[in-house]
């Protein structure tokens, strides 16, 4: 009798257990919202954690993975490149943490897996700082609808080597319309794959309200640009002012000069004042 009650006091910790387990990964999941986007490229994904964003991403993606095929002769091989976008429509799980976080994008039933993940850290006199540490991308090659005709096709994994991406001040969000391209170096005889990011805006923490990102902190390319577009514009304006002043500065002239009185020219006119 005592053995069976020690059981029956087991059980509902057991339960307990469960459910607290149920719980604490309830707490994180995974948001689609990239249909609040016009552009038909652009995905956005968001991780929620205790009920309020914790990491957003907002980019389009772009692939270009090297795969082989057997040539006509059926011997020897050769590389094709296949080409392909990161779906709207993909599932997205995430981990947030304080220190570190991930995003984990897949779709095509798992065919591809994208992971990206992000870390703080202070490489300056305290400045904290986050940026992407690692990009990792699995991907199938005996799935047709890209890659065509794989020799030996199955699942290979690319990663990036010593990542330090896209560092942005803690607090921030990273905004960019330029392309940012990785390469991540693949299970498959070590070829390069690249990935491509644009239209980008990206935060992994610190995050102060739902679904909305903090500042953003603009990348160096987009603030060339800017400055490239905004120089000719500034030196016509220069321009234009120093053409307006030159012109005020000789009607002035021309004002004073006519209200002084004018004495003759001609040395004969002397004789009669």
């Amino acid at each position: 009798m005592g053995r069976l009650g020690f059981g029956v006091r087991l059980l509902p910790l057991a339960v307990f257990g469960v459910l607290a387990l149920s719980l604490v990964l309830a707490e994180q999941e995974g948001e689609n919202l990239s249909g609040l986007s016009n552009n038909p490229d652009k995905a956005i994904f968001a991780v929620r954690e205790n009920g309020t964003t914790c990491l957003m991403v907002e980019f389009a993606v772009r692939f270009l993975v090297p795969y082989d095929v057997l040539a006509l002769n059926g011997i020897d091989l050769i590389t094709e490149q296949a080409s392909f976008t990161l779906p709207r429509s993909a599932e997205i799980e995430g981990n947030c943490d304080s220190s570190e976080s991930e995003i984990h994008i897949t779709w095509k039933n798992k065919a591809y897996s994208l992971r990206i993940f992000f870390s703080k850290e202070f490489p300056d006199k305290g400045t904290e700082v986050w940026k992407i540490s690692k990009v990792q991308f699995i991907y199938d090659t005996s799935e047709t609808s890209h890659f065509i005709n794989a020799y030996n096709p199955g699942k290979h994994t690319a990663t990036t080597h010593r990542l330090s991406a896209l560092v942005t001040p803690a607090g921030h969000s990273f905004v960019c319309q330029a392309q940012q391209t990785f390469t991540l170096i693949s299970s498959d005889h070590q070829k390069g794959i690249t990935m491509s990011m644009y239209d980008v805006q990206i935060q992994p923490f610190d995050i102060a309200s739902d679904f909305v990102f903090s500042e953003p902190y603009k990348c160096i390319t987009d603030q060339r640009e800017r400055l490239e577009e905004t120089l000719p514009l500034i030196l016509g304006f220069i321009l234009a002012l120093i053409i307006v002043i030159t012109l005020t500065v000789y009607h002035f002239h021309l004002k004073m000069t006519a209200s002084q009185p004018q004495l003759p020219r001609d040395r004969s006119m002397y004789k009669n004042m």
